[in-house]
């Protein structure tokens, strides 16, 4: 310690964000499914009994403020780590206290990691027997699908808890109490704030109050009062939060729900939702051509036979794609979005196939009938193949009645028409459709 560190006050100079954060449960800003009183999570807080948890949401809503709660509240000892800096010797080197810990003085250890997708398969090898016996209790923090990005073993020995963005409502609030609050907030400021300023920053924020506390904040310390207030107008909101807040990630669950979104428009046939998911996609910068196979894989399952022209727009679109490259081709990928929404649905494609492929796994491959094997080949008639096969095009209507399938799979029907579109006229020639 120095002259100017007793003197230093990390509060007076930390980001708004930071000097607001919640510092009881009854100051908690949303997440009401988990926190609300009587729920779960609230109660093993207020009572001190946590156990290990997962928790697991968007940045802003709140993660790193319900452990920071956790802390003030519990009689554990406190440890914070980040999955970035901390080593597996760093955390050999915890463990032992807290086994030290709780042998000498019956006080149990909780380790609060942030980031924790972040930690390596090594890294969580490590914790896990602590976990396990009790020498710890564990509390992960992640923006990560902890599924995809933490090992089954710590997570099975985890309660995993999921925070949702905040709403429109709850920013606000995050926003008037900064603004009131004199010791850690803004309150000392004079400040006049256009209703549409306070508006535009819920808008832009997404749910993340963090983001909405720093434009708030630069706004304020950035306006150079006139007459003792400071005016914030829509163009200083503006200026302050620029750009809208996408949340998402390519390799997180975030990139596959909006994916499942655009997917489940078309299939549901809402071509104005299906043009949203494909406009976030495209505006998110997700690569086009991940979203080009799945509209080609959807044309086929999604519409197959009940409009087959939709495939065909999709293959064009892939193929426009490649040949004139973004922007341009966002429109023929929009036109085959469309053609797929707005088409007749009819999945007897995807039905059939996997009906077949069901019944070969479960029973033994058939024997092709002598009369369909190959009979180029000289000799081939002499082992009988080809022999009594009937060519359809010598009948009228191009159709004959001949047994194609196996002996063993007689009689068993695996593609089943719709009455979608133009699946509905298809099927064997002679069959009730």
């Amino acid at each position: 310690m120095n002259l100017f560190s007793a003197t230093f006050d990390a509060r007076q100079t930390a980001p708004l964000a930071e000097r607001m954060r919640p510092r009881t449960m009854d100051e908690f800003i949303g997440q009401k499914d988990i926190l609300g009183p009587g729920k779960l999570l609230r109660r093993a807080i207020e009572a001190d009994r946590i156990s290990s948890l997962i928790l697991y949401g968007p940045p802003g809503t709140g993660k790193t403020s319900l452990a920071q709660i956790i802390a003030n509240k519990t009689t554990s000892h406190f440890v914070r780590i980040n999955a970035v800096s901390a080593g597996v010797k760093d955390i050999r080197e915890i463990l032992e206290k807290a086994q030290e810990r709780l042998h000498f003085y019956t006080q149990k250890t909780l380790v609060f990691c942030d980031e924790v997708h972040r930690f390596n398969k090594g890294q969580q090898d490590v914790l896990l027997p602590a976990v396990e016996q009790g020498i710890i209790v564990f509390i992960g923090a992640t923006t990560e699908n902890p599924y995809f990005e933490i090992n089954s073993a710590l997570l099975s020995r985890s309660t995993i808890f999921r925070l949702n963005p905040l709403t429109d409502e709850e920013i606000r609030s995050g926003l008037e109490k900064a603004l009131a609050d004199k010791e850690r907030g803004l309150g000392n400021y004079k400040t006049e704030i256009a209703p549409e300023a306070i508006v535009h920053w819920v808008d832009h924020a997404a749910g993340d109050m963090r983001r909405a506390l720093n434009a708030l904040e630069l706004a304020v310390l950035t306006t150079q009062p006139e007459n003792g207030i400071r005016k914030i107008d829509l163009s200083i909101a503006k200026e302050s939060i620029q750009e809208r807040h996408f949340r998402f990630d390519k390799k997180g669950d975030n990139h596959y729900d909006i994916i499942s979104a655009m997917i489940k428009s078309m299939r549901g046939s809402d071509p104005d939702a299906a043009l949203y998911w494909l406009a976030v996609l495209l505006e998110s910068g997700e690569d086009p051509r991940f979203i080009m196979r799945r509209i080609i894989v959807h044309a086929s399952e999604d519409v197959g036979l009940a409009d087959p022209t939709a495939m065909l727009q999709a293959q064009a679109a892939a193929n426009a794609l490649e040949w004139v490259g973004m922007p341009e081709a966002r429109i023929p990928m929009a036109q085959a979005v469309l053609a797929i929404a707005t088409a007749p649905k009819s999945n007897s494609v995807v039905t059939g196939i996997d009906n077949a492929l069901e019944y070969i796994r479960s029973h033994r491959a058939g024997s092709v009938p002598p009369h369909l094997r190959d009979a180029h080949y000289p000799g081939a008639k002499n082992l009988g193949h080809g022999v009594g096969y009937l060519y359809p095009h010598s009948f009228p209507g191009g159709w004959v009645e001949q047994d194609y399938l196996p002996a063993e799979a007689k009689g068993i029907s695996f593609y089943k028409p719709s009455s979608k579109g133009l699946d509905k006229n298809r099927g064997k020639p002679g069959v009730e459709k």
